[in-house]
């Protein structure tokens, strides 16, 4: 098991300026010497405030809008109770309760916020609606609420979420929408972010009951796994634990397809160690990568791994104008420290044989090179989108 453990490993971060073999040897030397809880993210990430260029842009690009309640407001609770799954397991939740008079006050916001996530802000709807339950995570950075906004007539239920802005969760939150094959939908209002739902089967939920079951493709996930892979090291994502992302199942001609897609962007080019950009050397993963290296060849992760670097290189032609604006204002933006900056700009240029990493001053700085050298001896084959404001 060992062994098939370091295997793939080293087969999914193998580049063009990089021997499999030699690689292996890396690898394998970089774990004997080094413990597992140092592939640990930092438990408390501080949180960066949004600048006026920042703030340029989300007004810009229409992610700034005027919102009826702030998460501050939300902070106004008498007092919480765990919250229990279907199962009756006590979750990472609380269900917030609020006095009458504040509750009445938010319940109507939080509806009119939810209208303007889903409708663009029309407001005929309202009346149908409701807020069924607002829950609270006081784990992780952003500490969110989670709001249950419900039909009167049917009572089905969607969920969003309210969290305190922080630039680098901006910054990830964007690039996914460009860069990935996912669109977001969040907004600002100051301080305050609003996210909506991303629906799927968290990833440690899949382990335990999906990923061995007979209904399961598994060469079909562990493609979509050494993809999502690759796009996290691309765009330097972080902190990529199985119940950071979830698994979205769709049935497709003749079998089923599968996509895997971040719900926590806190981590976005934050931590100083290269692989924590790597989803593949995180333990909760380890299933995924047992899998992969049971279901799949060599030659096959490095075809899927040229697959999505070609998807990510037309998504970025088709936004060069607003990647490079945006790309521009994270290089001159402080959202790390600087012994993280130094030490993931050394592990990186060590990893590519690059000493351009080595020039970088900030985490967008290291970001736009590592763009740079992933995708750029491709995006001369493709057409540029001329169009300067496009999406």
């Amino acid at each position: 098991m060992q062994t098939i453990w370091f295997k793939w490993m080293a087969c999914f971060i193998v580049t063009d300026q990089l021997n499999l073999s030699c690689f292996l040897l890396l690898s394998r030397a970089m774990y004997a010497a080094s413990p597992s809880e140092n592939n640990k993210p930092s438990k408390k990430k501080p949180g960066y405030p949004i600048n006026a260029d920042l703030r340029k842009y989300l007004t810009k690009y229409g992610r700034e809008v005027k919102l009826p309640v702030s998460y501050q407001d939300l902070l106004h609770f008498r007092y919480t109770f765990p919250l229990k799954d279907k199962k009756g397991n006590i979750t990472a939740w609380e269900q917030a309760s609020y006095d009458m008079r504040e509750w009445d006050y938010l319940r109507d916001g939080l509806v009119k916020i939810y209208a303007i996530l889903k409708t663009e802000g029309d407001f005929n709807f309202v009346s149908q609606l409701d807020v069924a339950r607002i829950d609270f995570c006081s784990f992780g950075n952003s500490q969110p609420f989670r709001i249950r906004i419900v039909n009167r007539y049917n009572d089905n239920y969607d969920h969003y979420y309210i969290k305190r802005a922080d630039a680098s969760r901006i910054y990830g939150l964007e690039l996914e929408h460009i860069l990935s094959p996912n669109r977001i939908t969040y907004f600002t209002s100051q301080q305050t972010l609003i996210e909506e739902h991303i629906p799927g089967i968290p990833g440690d939920e899949f382990i335990k009951n999906y990923l061995d079951a007979p209904g399961t493709n598994q060469v079909r996930f562990s493609k979509e796994f050494v993809k999502f892979n690759e796009r996290c090291f691309i765009c330097l994502l972080g902190d990529m634990r199985s119940y950071n992302f979830v698994v979205d199942i769709t049935p497709d001609i003749e079998n089923i397809d599968y996509v895997i897609r971040a719900i926590d962007f806190d981590q976005q080019s934050y931590e100083g160690r290269k692989n924590l950009y790597l989803p593949q050397f995180f333990k909760d993963n380890y299933p995924y990568v047992e899998l992969v290296g049971k279901v799949l060849n060599k030659e096959s992760i490095v075809q899927y791994q040229a697959e999505e670097r070609t998807k990510v290189i037309f998504r970025l032609a088709s936004a060069l104008y607003r990647m490079k604006e945006l790309l521009d204002i994270m290089s001159h933006d402080d959202i790390s420290s600087p012994e993280k900056i130094s030490k993931l700009a050394t592990e990186l240029s060590e990893h590519f044989k690059q000493k351009m990493f080595l020039r970088a001053k900030t985490m967008g700085h290291i970001v736009k090179i590592q763009l740079k050298q992933i995708l750029l001896p491709k995006l001369k084959m493709v057409p540029v989108t001329k169009v300067k404001f496009d999406d």
